[in-house]
């Protein structure tokens, strides 16, 4: 609060990029985490609500007649641009934000202050919701070719991955050591993917010291070890995610890139991802498009073209569909770095995770794979997104790019993931918003030395709790798709309106297709429970047979009537007892599903995939077609 001079200014204007509707005229208030905008103009209270975390940028425009304009950009993709009416009110606003935006100390990050009053147990539950080590077990490790080791307990070996990790039973501790002085950082081969079928691995690791002609043993035993526990396969790719120019460059500075000579049954290749400040250029580029006020259709398509961004997008859907395919089509293991091994690298191996398995296109399997490949192996988060004052330059939207991915594969396959869009964009939300610990820090290390695990909150418990509203209505169930292969034609890959102008409605068509096809779910949920408790009324009201005739007439039925029966339960013969009248009631049968699958279609109170929705009651054989029948006949007398 001590950065707060002016904490209320009234007669704010703002502003509205795409509507021609008047400004809004409201109060504009500063606290400890938020800025709010009170929109008084309104008829019903409406506020905006930007936390501090999220801006980007607060830029102050010239004096116009109309006041002070102030700018605020947003690492979500909001652009809010207010106008305040005295100059000196609109500089202290600005003041107190460049502060407010970027604290300096992680300890004045929104996550310490964050306080939804929930229990110290419910706490602790929610940090060990998500477990690495569980999904290594459900892949089947250990086996007889991995294991899980405690080499890295005390951050021996490399001090921004996790004290777990998984490297073959053939690796011993004196090759894990030296291989860890002959890459960067410490960064050695570790298993990122285990693929049971056949046995091959996705890994990853950082760039080797090689220089020229420098060469390690250990390093060159431990890449032989990670080949042969895939007996299945003579060779494994090694994969350098970077352009070759740039690895280039890295081994002329004494780093660089594997030998083949060196290392025996490789298969080496360049893919070409750029670094992370092309990324960052590129993504400033595309958000100058999206700012425009009025561009025409030529001058967008021109400005998306020319900021490449889609053109790294499909950089890395490529390479995240070469691993897959090397794993599944040539069953060869797969060894992947970069520079560092926790940019491209991660973005690389979580593609390929999602291609190949179905599991992290669910919301738990979803979560992992970031627990897995970004938070446990230690993407610099803190560094990536800002969150803290430091270099601009380690700025870049890596995470982001992997968010989009995602996005861009559930274009092509709709009924292959479990969460919609709006599950994807909270994630992203809250990389930025510092509210929750999970993506504080660069590495497990530093956010052990934090405290993150008892002073804040984690994320996924509070998304979960909201899994209602993220689910995708189309979606097919875990094993109607095991693995994808999207189309990586330039032409598949779609600009993500939904993100990058989210906050612009004056684009948006009037009614989101998300909204309209879950509202059609509520209402149908309704109305079946509506029609259930009319029917339920009709034989008192028309005269008709009441429920316990209905069920001596049914049992009637089924014992003077032979007919083969069904395995599945799909007749009002298949039901004795009790059932038959609630059943005929009821009009229909619901479809039953067997426990403990992540299918979203389990009950009336879940979505229903409206594809799937039969015509007709669904109940129209035997008894039943002739009590229909009757029923008709008595209400046309």
């Amino acid at each position: 609060m001590e950065h707060i001079t002016t904490p209320k200014v009234e007669n704010v204007k703002l502003l509205d990029r795409y509507t021609n509707r008047k400004a809004a005229n409201g109060t504009l208030y500063l606290t400890a985490t938020h800025l709010i905008y009170v929109d008084a103009s309104a008829e019903v209270r409406k506020e905006t609500w930007i936390l501090h975390h999220h801006i980007a940028a607060v830029e102050k425009l010239p004096l116009t007649a109309s006041g002070c304009p102030l700018l605020i950009h947003c690492k979500n993709f909001r652009v809010a641009h207010f106008v305040i009416g005295q100059e000196r009110d609109c500089h202290e606003v600005y003041t107190s934000l460049l502060k407010l935006c970027q604290p300096v100390k992680p300890e004045e990050l929104y996550a310490f202050s964050y306080n939804p009053k929930m229990p110290k147990d419910n706490r602790e539950a929610g940090w060990n919701l998500i477990d690495v080590k569980v999904d290594y077990q459900r892949m089947g490790i250990p086996n007889d070719y991995w294991e899980i080791t405690d080499f890295n307990k005390e951050y021996e070996v490399c001090n921004t991955y996790s004290p777990e990790l998984v490297v073959p039973k053939a690796a011993t501790r004196a090759m894990v050591l030296g291989s860890s002085k002959f890459r960067s950082r410490g960064r050695i081969p570790v298993l990122s993917y285990f693929y049971k079928e056949n046995n091959a691995a996705i890994c990853r690791c950082s760039q080797p010291l090689s220089g020229f002609n420098a060469r390690c043993l250990e390093d060159e035993q431990l890449l032989q070890a990670i080949r042969e526990a895939n007996p299945g396969s003579p060779f494994m790719y090694v994969v350098d995610t970077r352009p070759k120019l740039n690895a280039m460059a890295n081994r002329a500075a004494g780093k660089g890139y594997e030998n083949v000579d060196n290392y025996d049954n490789i298969r080496f290749k360049f893919i070409g991802i750029e670094n992370i400040h092309v990324m960052r250029s590129s993504l400033q580029k595309l958000l100058e498009v999206c700012e425009t006020k009025s561009p025409s259709m030529s001058d967008f398509l021109t400005g998306l073209e020319n900021s490449g961004w889609l053109r790294h997008i499909k950089a890395v859907m490529d390479a995240g569909v070469f691993l897959a395919k090397a794993v599944k089509g040539e069953k060869a293991s797969v060894l992947v770095h970069c520079s560092d091994g926790w940019d491209r690298t991660a973005q690389v191996c979580s593609v390929a995770c999602l291609l190949l398995d179905p599991f992290y296109r669910t919301f738990k399997g979803f979560m992992v794979l970031i627990e897995k490949e970004w938070i446990a192996m230690g993407h610099k988060f803190a560094h990536r997104c800002g969150h803290l004052e430091g270099d601009p330059k380690e700025v870049s939207p890596v995470f982001t790019q992997f968010i989009e991915c995602t996005w861009q594969l559930m274009q092509q396959f709709p009924c292959a993931f479990a969460f919609n869009e709006r599950f994807l964009l909270e994630i992203h939300d809250h990389i930025y918003s510092c509210q929750f610990g999970n993506f504080l820090g660069t590495c497990h290390k530093e956010r052990e030395d934090l405290q993150i695990f008892e002073k804040t909150h984690s994320l996924w418990p509070f998304l979960l709790q909201k899994k209602q509203e993220f689910r995708n209505p189309l979606y097919k169930g875990f094993t109607a798709y095991q693995e994808l292969w999207p189309n990586t034609f330039p032409y598949s890959f779609q600009f993500w309106c939904g993100m990058y102008n989210r906050f612009d409605k004056g684009m948006h068509p009037k009614q989101c297709v998300l909204d309209h096809l879950l509202g059609c779910i509520s209402q149908k949920l309704e109305l079946e429970d509506a029609a259930t408790d009319l029917e339920n009324k009709l034989p008192l009201s028309d005269g008709l047979p009441l429920p316990e005739e209905i069920a001596i007439l049914s049992k009637l039925t089924t014992a003077s009537t032979s007919c083969s029966k069904s395995p599945m339960l799909n007749t009002p013969q298949d039901y004795e007892g009790e059932e038959v009248p609630a059943l005929l009631a009821n009009g229909s049968i619901a479809g039953k599903e067997s426990e403990g699958s992540d299918h979203p279609l389990k009950s009336k109170e879940s979505l229903v995939n409206p594809l799937d929705i039969p015509e007709g009651d669904g109940v129209t054989t035997n008894g039943t077609a002739q009590l229909d029948a009757q029923g008709q006949n008595l209400q046309n007398h």
